[in-house]
């Protein structure tokens, strides 16, 4: 009888142990709870909808089943709470339910979700109170090339690449390339980081450097942080900031260019033009393409309205034939690429486009021509900072 028990035992226990394994192994295979904005999301039942054309908030509260008392508290929701008036036709909200141990479905939480990061939590369960939710944004180091057939805008969409990346592109080379004047060919590289909100990609953050291929020749550019310097230089440590914008607006096509003996448009007689003529749409903003003084703002008969602008010593712009002016006066101190006004066909025009003109030393300049003098370079203390930062990432971009 001995014999036949301890067998016995021993299978008894092989049994509850492999029993109890199976429990364990079975238990961690369970899957995490899974939490949307600090909520088990997954415990209740999700309505999901869009915001209409002239809803209300009260109106997506009773479709989702509120209760009289969640109504009652939606229709005097204080805008320090949530404010009605930020609903948005087309965005997505959620109406999270649970039901209760009687067998009865009840709105929970509601969830506006206002962008890909930001969300408001309106908790319904008692006195309706509102969080504020805003997902963290993730940084990756990206390295890209892209080489342009027709435009850079075109050449980011065809390799993938965030169209911000263009805009940024082209304010760190304003000074020193005619984005109007890109050719089929021309290629750019570059070094940034790509922001992403969970999975999607939201945009850029840093470009830290890139290098353009246009003209037959390449312009690095490297973002450079010391003391009180946060900018773009070449990879000498010269600056690609110049002190002026190489074109006051964003055009369509050059119509008319530096002449000493042009045929006049209007007059029909052989007169100077000693300018450039930008044919823009009537209303295209108009930036002083340098730090400067206003020195005149008027109409100017022939010229219509005009604003004339002192840069320096050496150097005085003019903007004609404007619609309208922005916020200056004569005396008026402006920053390189502020808005001084918008393209018209005020005075001696045939149509809408800007008329810019320059002088040096008093003397007219072809503005296409004009040699602009850089800004500061790279101190002598960083040199040795910024070199060791060109060599470390220059390989990326070369």
């Amino acid at each position: 009888m001995k014999r036949i028990v301890f067998p016995l035992l021993l299978i008894v226990f092989t049994l509850l142990f492999s029993s109890c394994n199976k429990q364990r192994y079975v238990e961690s295979e369970e899957e995490p709870v899974r939490y949307e904005f600090d909520l088990p999301i997954d415990s209740f039942r999700i309505d999901t909808g869009y915001v209409q054309t002239g809803e209300t908030l009260g109106g997506i509260m009773n479709r989702l089943g509120a209760d009289k008392k969640q109504q009652t508290q939606i229709a005097t929701l204080s805008s320090d709470i949530f404010d009605v008036r930020r609903l948005r036709p087309g965005k997505v909200y959620y109406g999270l339910h649970q039901t209760d141990s009687a067998g009865v479905e009840h709105l929970c939480y509601w969830i506006y979700v206002a962008s890909v990061r930001e969300a408001t939590v309106l908790d319904m369960r008692d006195k309706i109170h509102a969080e504020k939710h805003e997902k963290p944004i993730r940084y990756e180091l990206r390295q890209a090339e892209a080489v342009i057939e027709s435009s850079l805008w075109n050449a980011m969409t065809k390799n993938d690449l965030p169209v911000e990346l263009a805009l940024e592109l082209s304010d760190i080379y304003a000074w020193t390339i005619d984005f109007f004047g890109l050719q089929k060919g021309d290629s750019i590289r570059v070094l940034f980081d790509e922001t992403y909100v969970d999975t999607m990609r939201t945009g850029i953050g840093q470009i830290y450097a890139c290098n353009f291929y246009h003209a037959k020749q390449w312009q690095q550019a490297y973002y450079f942080e010391a003391g009180e310097l946060h900018t773009y230089f070449d990879e000498n440590g010269k600056s690609l900031r110049k002190a002026f914008l190489k074109a006051p607006l964003n055009y369509k096509r050059i119509s008319s260019h530096f002449s000493y003996a042009r045929k006049h448009p209007v007059f029909k007689i052989v007169r100077p033009h000693t300018g450039v003529d930008y044919a823009a749409p009537t209303g295209t903003p108009v930036v002083s393409i340098g730090d400067g003084v206003v020195i005149e703002k008027g109409y100017k008969g022939q010229a219509g309205n005009m604003v004339k602008i002192k840069h320096n010593s050496t150097y005085t712009t003019a903007y004609l034939h404007l619609s309208k002016y922005a916020n200056i006066q004569k005396g008026s101190h402006v920053r390189q690429g502020q808005i001084i006004g918008y393209v018209g066909a005020t005075g001696a025009a045939t149509g809408p486009h800007l008329d810019f003109r320059v002088w040096k030393n008093g003397t007219p300049v072809d503005p296409l021509k004009m040699e602009s003098p850089p800004a500061d370079p790279v101190p002598a203390k960083y040199m040795p900072e910024f070199k060791h930062w060109v060599d470390s990432i220059g390989p990326r971009i070369r």
